[in-house]
């Protein structure tokens, strides 16, 4: 089965969806088998939030548009999974808040770099940074190859998105004096606890968001789209969505399935 043969009206079909689209990533190099870890961790918190965008995240979601747009220097950082997942979107994104787009990598080859470029220019991007010879500076206090960046693009950046993090560069960076937004579906991890602003959403929904939310943000006053950025509580946001899990466990003990 690949994805365009998933019937549109199976039940599981966003999650099918994901992870025809993780397993294509992984035979073509883009994906690691770490990366397949990874997103199952995740698809568990996806399954207990109902697979839905709750308002907290939608709120967040608001914050980081906000914030992406009032940066000098905003950066997308774009790893495999999220290459694999979202890459269109991702270029989406990048194009209306005016981001640039940098591979940044755990598990760093020159072919992996090259096979996530490439599917990168695929949906339209261009002058992607961190690619060989691009990541030219380093993030302090890492020893992971994540800490290697481009002087042009993470490590200038006063604004960078993660996707599908580890806390150690998160923390480096907030460390760095930069505003950090983390879509993480994991309101535990040490990336959403770090991050100035944590969408806790599965990505594939996470990103069209922030494309939505910038394009009707646009509309408004750089303050007004200010004020929007400054007066998010990540911590707040958070126990918020903690609330949501707990309220859904709490119903299905009580209640059943």
């Amino acid at each position: 089965m690949d994805e365009e043969t998933i019937p549109p009206d199976h039940p599981r079909y966003w999650s099918l969806v994901i992870r025809e689209r993780l397993v294509r990533g992984f035979r073509n190099g883009i994906v690691v088998p770490q990366g397949l870890i990874a997103h199952g961790r995740g698809e568990a918190f996806d399954y207990i939030l109902g697979e839905e965008t709750h308002p907290p995240a939608r709120e967040a979601t608001k914050a980081a548009a906000a914030l992406l747009l009032v940066s000098q220097n905003p950066v997308i950082s774009v790893n495999g999974n999220s290459a694999a997942l979202a890459a269109s979107e991702l270029v989406k994104l990048s194009q209306i808040s005016n981001a640039k787009l940098e591979v940044n990598l755990f598990h760093r080859s020159r072919e992996r770099e090259e096979r996530i470029l490439s599917r990168l220019r695929e949906e339209g991007a261009d002058n992607i940074l961190g690619v060989g010879e691009d990541a030219d500076a380093i993030i302090p206090d890492i020893s992971s190859m994540r800490r290697k960046v481009s002087s042009r693009g993470i490590y200038r950046a006063d604004t960078v998105l993660v996707a599908i993090e580890d806390g150690d560069r998160t923390e480096s960076l907030v460390k760095m004096g930069k505003k950090v937004i983390a879509i993480d579906i994991n309101p535990f991890s040490r990336t959403a606890r770090y991050a100035t602003v944590t969408i806790v959403d599965n990505i594939i929904r996470a990103i069209p968001n922030l494309v939505k939310e910038c394009e009707e943000l646009r509309h408004l006053s750089l303050e007004e789209i200010r004020c929007i950025a400054e007066r998010f509580d990540n911590e707040a946001n958070l126990c918020n969505m903690v609330a949501i899990i707990l309220r859904r466990l709490e119903k299905i003990a009580q209640q059943g399935f």
